[in-house]
């Protein structure tokens, strides 16, 4: 398959076919994830790093990505020492950077920024979350993680815990997992329940999702929790914050209710939605799930970089 100059905007843009052709690459860059392998792939590649929100995982897992392929950085994670302070608006900034690099990763917190860098790079662009939008590379790790600890996607009950509303890992592994067939359970307080129109994209594959408020009735035969943390920062309402803020926690008391084969996910940070006493439990596989942010950004890169190893 031919991904070179390929913008990765919306896990809608991939077929079932291009998914799986991804995730099978990204099992071969696992040994340089972990610095076990050497490679100079992305030798000369330059990424612009452009996080206009904060960012851990996602900002350090693209530069560890590039760095453990041979490649270099150059960005920023704190828009308020860029141009953009000054007035300079967002089509400028990536025509700036379009001439500077090879690739370019956008995080934005206006939904629909990343597709809008598109129109005005070269380069490949790659959305590393915009707003409430969407969050394709996440997405694509988080079906890498089932795919790696479950053996496969389908088939797998998954609920999907917390902040569905405004949370945009959730829209796209919906959308994703629902492709696959996997049956799905949608928890939350009932201000923050999934958009309709991710709903409805569910029906459009053919899944009909559940939706309950007892989350001790919908960990019974789940094979994966995927919990998300309430996000103050997306909330235009304090009060609603506040009315929501730890309605749902996952303990040990929690499972006990659950299958032994269980995992559980989240796409990190956490506040308290789930106890540290749970990370020392074999449910627990979150910090995994982080790292794999590393393998599947690698060969994302790779492949539009159009230098697959």
């Amino acid at each position: 398959m031919n991904f070179k100059g390929k913008d990765i905007i919306s896990i809608k843009d991939f077929s079932k076919k291009e998914i799986n052709y991804i995730l099978d690459y990204s099992k071969k860059m696992l040994d340089y994830a972990r610095g076990e392998k050497y490679s100079d792939l992305l030798k000369g590649k330059l990424l612009s790093s452009l996080f206009f929100e904060p960012s851990t995982r996602t900002r350090l897992s693209f530069e560890s990505a590039v760095n453990r392929l041979g490649g270099r950085v150059i960005g920023f994670a704190d828009p308020a020492a860029t141009s953009q302070k000054k007035g300079e608006s967002l089509a400028d900034t990536i025509r700036m950077a379009d001439s500077y690099s090879d690739v370019i990763v956008v995080r934005h917190p206006q939904e629909g920024a990343a597709r809008l860098a598109a129109e005005f790079a070269d380069a490949p662009v790659l959305n590393a979350g915009d707003g409430a939008g969407r969050h394709p590379t996440q997405c694509l790790l988080d079906l890498f993680t089932i795919y790696t600890e479950k053996k496969r996607i389908s088939k797998n009950k998954v609920v999907l815990l917390g902040d569905l509303k405004y949370g945009r890992t959730v829209h796209s592994l919906a959308y994703a997992l629902s492709l696959y067939g996997a049956e799905l359970t949608f928890v939350s307080p009932e201000s923050l329940k999934m958009p309709k129109e991710v709903v409805q994209e569910c029906k459009e594959l053919g899944v009909e999702p559940k939706h309950t408020s007892s989350l001790e009735k919908a960990v019974k035969d789940a094979d994966v929790l995927y919990v998300t943390r309430i996000q103050k920062e997306r909330f235009p309402d304090a009060e609603e914050y506040n009315r929501v803020v730890g309605a749902y926690r996952v303990d040990v008391d929690l499972l006990k209710y659950a299958q032994d084969n269980l995992i559980i996910m989240h796409p990190l940070p956490r506040v308290n939605e789930i106890h540290p006493e749970v990370d020392k439990t074999p449910h627990a596989i979150y910090f995994k799930q982080a790292f794999n942010g590393v393998p599947v950004r690698m060969a994302l890169l790779s492949l539009v970089l159009g230098v697959k190893k």
